[in-house]
């Protein structure tokens, strides 16, 4: 296994800076360097300074390193881990470089440049160094004959994608000289250490991604224009329905930067003479005159969609490729698109709007038909497998499904079928296979080698769990309809939520208490994870909303005590309880979360309480666990507990939501002992290692009945605050009373500071509160709004 703590970058610019970002994101010491400016600015001549001066000297690598404590989203998980950057300059600080385990080069992408950074860094390497190369299209073996041959052997490229710290996807591609050994290593490390999905690419143009996929967007412009559709248009089909992400080809076009589309579709054309598709990486004419007419996209505040202000309200319009005007959007309806928009599974919202008869079905065919044989005829040229393939456009493009999946989806035979109807040329190894993936009789996954003509297993990488395997393997122990318990060896459990979006409903509930009773008489203890799009959004507001327009009051009490009594039940099971939540982990999700011994959260967790958005507080647990973690605070330092519950009555009251795991220890939602888990792939796995290193000496906690409540003083002050608050026209009214309703619950009520108080006692009051709230037309309002808009109402 490889060990590296020390990385050099070379690049400051927002590609190099922001991979820079993400080696401190996973614990590394940084050295970014750059070129040395060759003029002075009109404020340096101010201050006097010179081109020898330091401060002019490093001025362009240190405005990369300033520049990732404003770029958004954050490439930082912490602002403070700027501080793992230093920097310096490719003339002045390149003896630094032979202190550094991995130097990774993130210059203009132009190999002759390349070239002659590495003939000039060559004397300063580290005898065993890694290099390697972040170009997104250019020959890595061309590069390579720059090297010495020992050299070589730790050469490769490791493409990261655009932003670094949010796409998983890293291809790696090895010269041929290079140590497979250690190629193989640094995907482990990769993978490990910075959250990385690991696909192996070819040494082809563009790899895989930014092969298939600009080739998909392309196509898709061509068949956009014959069927006389419009950008908007596209943009709905080529979207969820469809199985990719919500941007589509044209928003994702916009976030890309047209120019940099272009870069990549000419690199195609000109690298891949016997491309059977080669005429398609031709840049079409409409987007060639908008790339001259500054049209890049988002970073240049205008593409194929432009936002302007009209009437004072913010107006989004879409480009019209024949007029080259700008339009309002039009929000098309197709009936096949509106089919599948509560359609939650990919698989099935790719077959029916295929199925559809209307022009948004007919582009959704032609589009992915093209697309997938296109896809299809690159094994082996661009990888040598379906499984990279798919990955490489899951990770690097958020498809939903890979092409191959698609496939199987849709049905091999009946695409070849459709496309043999089509007239098209169906390539003929794809006649002679069933589906792309299976199950075997053990219940491992296997896909189907072209090569080998045979079915071969897809092995998970040591620590990794896979739900879907455990249970074609007879490990389901309890189910229901939105909720699993499963066997994941070594005595440890995992209840796993499979609900839409994991909302938490009454039977996930009952199924909290039979995972823990299963875990406590079978077992040494409980993960509570699941695999899906994120850990849970909390609980079921639609439930809700039919209940309030009821009046059935009785019956939401009765859930509220049931969600308590769950949250109670993690906390004081007789075995260790961890959570492993991952993205989304909102309301009751977060409530969940708190209550169990150990968090063991993904990097990228986005985590708070936030039912005051819909006019409701946290009455799971959520605020008692926040009051008790304030007191415990104020006892450990020995200090006034007001500063405390001031911070998370902000957090509540705000609805406040971590943009990572990093922040979730200032938040309070994160404890000593709580850990951080870098790759998806590996969450379950160290939430059940947690499990195992708890178990052995493991000792349940016992229920709290002496809380020092912080009283109606410190309740009060915050009410004062939340006065001024409105009277400075920062909040509403409504938003001022339900302030004033968590301010009370936090503080323990009206009673004196100190009073000793009870868990039971403070969940009673969030009940109460909850239910009075409930009782507001003001909270019907906002929750039939978030149910219609998704997005909270300011009443």
């Amino acid at each position: 296994m490889i060990q590296i703590n020390r990385a050099a970058v070379l690049g400051a610019g927002v590609m190099g800076a922001t991979i820079a970002a993400h080696l401190a994101n996973g614990g590394l010491d940084v050295l970014m360097l750059d070129i040395v400016p060759k003029e002075l600015t009109d404020e340096e001549q101010k201050r006097g300074l010179t081109l020898d001066s330091p401060e002019v000297r490093n001025r362009i690598v240190e405005a990369g390193r300033q520049g990732l404590l404003k770029i958004k989203p954050a490439s930082l998980y912490l602002k403070n881990y700027v501080d793992r950057v230093e920097v310096g300059n490719f003339e002045d600080d390149l003896a630094r470089l032979s202190g550094y385990e991995w130097v990774i080069e993130v210059v203009v992408e132009n190999l002759e440049i390349k070239r002659r950074l590495f003939e000039k860094i060559i004397p300063h390497l580290h005898p065993q160094v890694v290099l390697s190369s972040n170009t997104s299209g250019l020959s890595v073996n061309e590069m390579a004959k720059t090297l010495p041959p020992e050299l070589r052997k730790r050469f490769l490229v490791t493409h990261f994608f655009n932003p670094p710290r949010y796409m998983r996807l890293m291809e790696i591609i090895s010269c041929d000289e290079a140590d497979p050994e250690l190629v193989s290593d640094m995907a482990e490390f990769i993978s490990r250490r910075l959250g990385k999905g690991v696909v192996y690419a070819k040494d082809t143009a563009n790899f895989i991604a930014n092969r298939i996929g600009v080739y998909a967007i392309y196509k898709g412009i061509e068949h956009m224009m014959e069927m006389g559709m419009t950008v908007e248009e596209v943009d709905s089909v080529a979207g969820p329905a469809t199985a990719r992400p919500k941007s589509g080809a044209f928003r994702t076009a916009d976030l890309v930067g047209l120019d940099v589309l272009a870069h990549v579709g000419n690199n195609s054309y000109a690298n891949v003479p016997d491309d059977e598709e080669r005429e398609v990486f031709k840049l079409p004419e409409f987007m060639a005159a908008m790339i001259d007419q500054g049209k890049l996209g988002n970073k240049a505040g205008q593409g194929f969609y432009k936002k302007e202000m009209v009437d004072g309200k913010r107006q989004i319009f879409y480009y019209d490729y024949n007029s080259g005007d700008y339009l309002p959007l039009a929000k098309p309806k197709f009936a096949s698109v509106q089919m599948v928009k509560q359609v939650d599974d990919p698989r099935q919202r790719l077959k029916t709007i295929l199925g559809g008869a209307d022009r948004a079905a007919e582009y959704a065919w032609k589009s992915l038909r093209d697309s997938l044989i296109y896809t299809f005829n690159r094994i082996p040229e661009i990888a040598d497998d379906v499984v990279n393939i798919d990955n490489a456009m899951r990770w690097g493009f958020n498809w939903e499904l890979g092409p191959f999946e698609m496939l199987d989806a849709i049905g091999v035979d009946r695409f070849v079928k459709r496309a043999d109807q089509d007239e098209v040329q169906v390539p003929e190894a794809l006649r002679e296979i069933g589906r792309f993936y299976r199950f075997s009789e053990q219940g491992g996954k296997e896909y189907y080698d072209l090569p080998s003509k045979s079915y071969k297993p897809i092995n998970l990488h040591a620590g990794e769990i896979e739900l879907q395997i455990l249970k074609r393997s007879n490990r389901v122990v309890e189910k229901n309809a939105n909720s699993s318990v499963i066997d994941l060896g070594d005595g440890v459990f995992c209840l796993e939520f499979h609900s839409k979006m994991n909302a938490i409903s009454t039977d996930i509930l009952a199924m909290t208490h039979k995972a823990i009773r299963r875990a406590e008489e079978d077992g040494v203890g409980l993960v509570i994870g699941n695999q899906g799009a994120n850990f849970s959004v909390g609980a079921n507001l639609m439930l809700l909303a039919v209940a309030l327009a009821e009046g059935a009051l009785e019956d939401i009490d009765l859930v509220v005590r049931a969600f308590q009594k769950a949250t109670m039940a993690i906390k004081y099971a007789r075995v260790p309880v961890v959570t492993a939540p991952f993205n989304m982990t909102l309301g009751g999700g977060c409530e969940f979360s708190l209550h169990a011994d150990r968090i063991n959260a993904y990097a990228e967790t986005y985590m708070g309480l936030v039912e005051i958005g819909v006019g409701l507080l946290p009455a799971g647990g959520g605020i008692k666990e926040m009051c008790i973690r304030a007191v415990d605070l104020a006892t450990r330092y020995d200090t006034d507990v007001q500063p405390f519950i001031f911070k998370h009555f902000r957090q509540i009251a705000m609805a406040q939501v971590s943009m990572g795991a990093a922040e979730l220890s200032g938040m309070g939602y994160l404890r000593e002992g709580d850990c951080i888990t870098m790759n998806l792939d590996r969450l379950l796995g160290d939430a059940k290692q947690q499990v195992l290193g708890l178990a052995a000496n493991y000792r349940p906690p016992k229920i709290r009945t002496d809380i020092a409540a912080p009283g109606r003083g410190v309740a009060a002050s915050i009410k004062t605050q939340l006065w001024n608050m409105r009277m400075g026209g920062q909040i509403t009214a409504y938003e001022e009373e339900m302030g004033g309703v968590i301010a009370d619950v936090i503080c323990g009520g009206d009673v004196n500071p100190g009073t000793p108080i009870s868990e039971e006692y403070l969940l009673r009051l969030e009940r109460d509160s909850f239910l009075k709230l409930c009782t507001n037309k003001q909270t019907a309002q906002r929750i039939q709004h978030m149910l219609k808009t998704g997005k909270p109402l300011r009443n």
